[in-house]
């Protein structure tokens, strides 16, 4: 087993034993030709939507707001508007994800590849890539076609 998996094994053991529930905000960055902003991160397989962790003291939208800076250096023009939150208990048990979506941002910087974001980019809705994570998958087609919403992640 490489060691980042068993760092991250240990790391959820804690956060189950310290936290009742995790929260983490994600965002759905779609700009005027609906192409999205996703990543991949070095630690887990496929693309996704930018975002992370609610810390202890921080509001889901601080929180939003400073992950998506972080891995994507992305500034939200307007705020971002709540699109659902999601149950992720397939990752991790007690585990929720708040998803918003943002059409009016700008990436201020290109962050460089890092020991937790390997890259970024534009897709447009008809070329996304072939490993895009599948519930990212699942929020994209709801968000874009209109699909019914499945409350799991």
């Amino acid at each position: 087993m490489p060691a980042r998996t068993i760092v991250t094994k240990v790391l959820q053991r804690y956060w189950r034993l310290s936290r009742g529930l995790t929260l983490g905000a994600q965002a759905a960055l779609l700009d005027a030709d609906n192409r999205v902003l996703l990543i991949r991160h070095t630690y887990r397989p496929g693309w996704h939507f930018p975002g992370g962790g609610v810390e202890r003291g921080e509001t889901v939208e601080d929180a939003l707001t400073r992950e998506i800076e972080e891995e994507a250096g992305v500034v939200l023009m307007q705020p971002a508007e709540l699109f659902g939150i999601y149950s992720n208990q397939a990752i991790f048990p007690n585990d929720h994800v708040a998803l918003f979506v943002a059409r009016h941002w700008q990436q201020n910087r290109v962050p460089k590849p890092n020991h937790e974001i390997a890259e970024h980019k534009l897709f447009a809705p008809d070329a996304l890539p072939p490993d895009l994570n599948a519930g990212t998958a699942r929020r994209l087609a709801e968000i874009l076609s209109g699909k019914p919403r499945i409350r799991a992640w």
